[in-house]
């Protein structure tokens, strides 16, 4: 295949690694600079120019996009995706990974674990937000630190307080975590390929540091993940959208906790604790997918008209539970399933015989009148009507 890697430090570790491992493994390999790019929108159909020229055709393209050009660089890999060009990691993906507050949002409804967290703009919130996630000491972010910067340790409600008030004074905005203390200043590094981990990590903050980064000098050593472990890295990977991601996770006491998935995990760590080729793993996987460019299947789908993707819930009560699909009624309303969900386990393309279950989430293209007519009504609350005013009573008496 041909294969670009869009990264601005042809002579990073990672970078040269998986340059060397897409030659030996007998690709074309170009890393080409992410800012280099021009997004050409002129013409009947999406192009791209690089250093001012058509850019040649590729297979696939690897982006290792930094957090200083997020915008930019995944416009650049939106425009590979609208050329049907493969990627491991969509734009959405990699912009969904770098802000931490829409990763947890995401990651929140798909009963993945993670440190209770907050998120607040006012200082008055600070302290009730404090307490929600179980009193100080608590763990602040920056919305978009990278490397274990802007993460700092408040030991106290009156100096985490004092931080939050100073990040936002320059606009900074920030979550509010709560300290996992069995986590003891280590934490697991998991490297998501595709479908399963091919390497792992347990990382330790060296001294007093309770950030375990290499970057701020933590050690690092291989580990083999418990299931548990290797299941929720898989998913979380995949509930972001990307297929090669760096998983970090606390070991809570009650099993993973995700701390952050990274869309452009540096290979050198992972590489020197476990003497795996990881670099070749990425590679071997976007060589076998490269013939499924990855595409936006609501912005395909919803194309035609009166028709779109929705997700529908088998409730308790619901005729369909105890049946097969076959026997749901939702074919003859032309209503396609797509996938079922079932707690955390997806089955994509359900056969006919497969049983609903209650409590079942069905992700399905279809009609969306007939769609929109097996969705419950949303509970309303009863508004209280207010009594009138003595005022209000005497000037409708007397007009």
């Amino acid at each position: 295949m041909k294969l670009a890697i869009l990264s601005r430090a042809p002579r990073a570790y990672s970078t040269q690694r998986l340059r060397t491992a897409a030659l030996e493994r007998g690709h074309d390999v170009k890393v080409l600079n992410t800012l280099r790019f021009g997004i050409d929108l002129s013409n009947d159909e999406p192009d791209l120019q690089f250093r001012g020229r058509q850019l040649s055709s590729y297979d696939a393209v690897l982006p290792r996009i930094g957090a200083s050009i997020t915008y930019f660089g995944t416009a650049v890999v939106r425009q590979f995706e609208q050329m049907d060009v493969y990627t491991p990691n969509t734009a959405n993906g990699i912009s969904n990974s770098r802000d931490k507050l829409r990763a947890t949002q995401i990651l929140s409804r798909h009963n993945i674990g993670m440190p209770a967290t907050f998120f607040v703009r006012n200082r008055a919130d600070v302290k009730q937000a404090i307490e929600q996630v179980g009193g100080a000491p608590v763990v602040i972010k920056l919305l978009e630190g990278t490397q274990g910067i802007g993460v700092i340790l408040a030991p106290e409600v009156k100096v985490a307080e004092a931080i939050i008030e100073t990040l936002q004074s320059t606009s900074q905005n920030v979550l509010i975590q709560a300290f996992v203390k069995e986590s003891k200043g280590r934490d697991i590094r998991a490297l998501v390929v595709g479908d399963r981990v091919v390497a792992a990590m347990r990382r330790t903050a060296q001294g007093d540091e309770f950030r375990s980064n290499v970057h701020r000098g933590g050690s690092v050593e291989a580990v083999e993940l418990d299931p548990e472990y290797e299941a929720t890295a898989v998913r979380a990977a995949q509930i972001m959208g990307l297929r090669v991601a760096g998983v970090d996770m606390l070991e809570g006491n009650d099993g993973p906790l995700v701390m952050e998935v990274n869309s452009s995990p540096g290979l050198q760590g992972i590489e020197t604790a476990t003497r795996l080729d990881v670099a070749g793993a990425i590679i071997d996987f976007i060589g076998d997918q490269v013939d499924f460019p990855e595409i936006d299947v609501r912005q395909r789908l919803a194309v035609s008209t009166g028709y779109g993707v929705a997700e529908l819930a088998v409730h308790s009560g619901s005729e369909m539970v105890g049946k097969a699909l076959r026997d749901s009624g939702l074919s003859d309303r032309d209503i396609t399933v797509l996938t079922l969900h079932r707690g955390t386990s997806v089955t994509p393309s359900p056969r006919p015989s497969k049983v609903l279950e209650a409590e079942d989430r069905l992700l399905c293209f279809g009609k969306l009148e007939e769609m929109r007519s097996m969705i419950p009504e949303r509970p309303k609350r009863r508004r209280r009507v207010k009594k009138l005013a003595q005022k209000a009573i005497t000037a409708a008496e007397n007009p």
